[in-house]
């Protein structure tokens, strides 16, 4: 990542100059943190089952 300036950018934009970092539609997760990339996950397929 530290050579993608375009990456570098938008992190900046959200706030956040760590990584791992997940955006699942404008919501942001920070780290690893398996529960919420699951729920935001889920989610996302019962929109697309619908």
């Amino acid at each position: 990542m530290a050579q993608d300036e375009t990456a570098i950018a938008e992190l900046e934009q959200w706030g956040v100059m760590t990584t791992p970092v997940t955006i699942i539609d404008d919501e942001l997760v920070i780290g690893f943190d398996r529960e919420k990339l699951d729920a935001l996950l889920s989610d996302k397929e019962t929109e697309q089952d619908e």
